[in-house]
């Protein structure tokens, strides 16, 4: 059975070992081996993780099958000031994909999103990853695309999608 738990800062060590343990298999034909350890490291260091949680209000949320935990999501409200709900990252563990998962925690973001009154669930979502299609059967649609610099010369080629709610 799947089980949804919220996260906090006790949680950021399941975190970082879910997105180290996902990230190869999603961005591993996308990205350079440097690009990826430079993402990694930048955006799942403990203490960007202490501010998305603290600071920037993001709800992350787990997912658990028995004793273990398979994936999580992170999401904001209001986003940009509107009434918009954004989902920041979802990752699964690749042995988790298939069960339903993703869906229940895509699920539990719209939810939450409703309750909150948002109109919109917006994400951005690499070009080439292969969960676009996924994207798309969970009801979002890409309304564009959008690249952007990171350091090093380094660049997300991402399509923005969204569900309407």
């Amino acid at each position: 059975m799947l089980l949804l738990s919220q996260a906090t800062t006790k949680d950021i060590k399941t975190i970082q070992e879910i997105a180290y343990n996902s990230w190869p298999s999603t961005y591993g034909t996308i990205l350079s081996k440097e690009q990826l350890d430079y993402m990694l490291k930048k955006f799942y260091a403990p203490e960007a993780l202490i501010d998305l949680m603290t600071n920037k209000r993001h709800s992350f949320i787990l997912i658990h099958e028995a004793n273990s935990c398979l994936g999580f999501a992170s999401f904001q409200h209001n986003y940009l000031n509107q009434n918009t709900t954004r989902l920041h990252k979802i990752y699964l563990l690749p042995e988790a994909q298939g069960k339903g998962a993703g869906k229940l925690l895509i699920d539990a973001v719209v939810s939450s999103a409703k309750e909150n009154h948002s109109k919109i669930v917006s994400l951005n979502v690499n070009r080439f990853n292969k969960a676009c299609s996924f994207y798309q059967k969970m009801g979002f649609e890409i309304t564009g695309e959008e690249d952007l610099e990171l350091d090093y010369g380094y660049l997300m080629e991402d399509y923005k999608m969204e569900k309407k709610l």
